[in-house]
């Protein structure tokens, strides 16, 4: 055990398992590995705020960025512990919303 992760990260499981999801046309399936996908992809957004203070602004379009990849922020990185928690998370409330009909 040197700290690294033990095969794929749980983001990439997810994302795997999606593809064969929608062949055998899972709808249940489908929208949660979607929406858990999702809230991991929210997650590892960066605020606004953070991501537009340091870009310089168009002078033709107001709150435009100038120049390529300008307005690219690097996401954050999530721990795969993280990303297990959201994951449970999403599913905990996807079983209230079952258990409310």
């Amino acid at each position: 055990m040197n700290g690294e992760p033990q095969g794929p990260s749980i983001k990439a499981q997810l994302r795997a398992a999606l593809p064969g999801a929608m062949k055998r046309r899972e709808a249940a399936a489908v929208a949660a590995l979607r929406s858990a996908l999702a809230e991991i992809a929210n997650a590892e957004a960066v605020p606004l705020t953070d991501a537009t203070s340091s870009a310089a602004t168009s002078e033709h379009v107001a709150g435009t960025s100038a120049g390529l990849g300008s307005a690219e922020a690097e996401r954050r990185a999530l721990s795969e512990d993280d990303m297990i928690g959201i994951v449970a998370a999403e599913a905990d409330e996807r079983e209230r919303a079952a258990a409310r009909y």
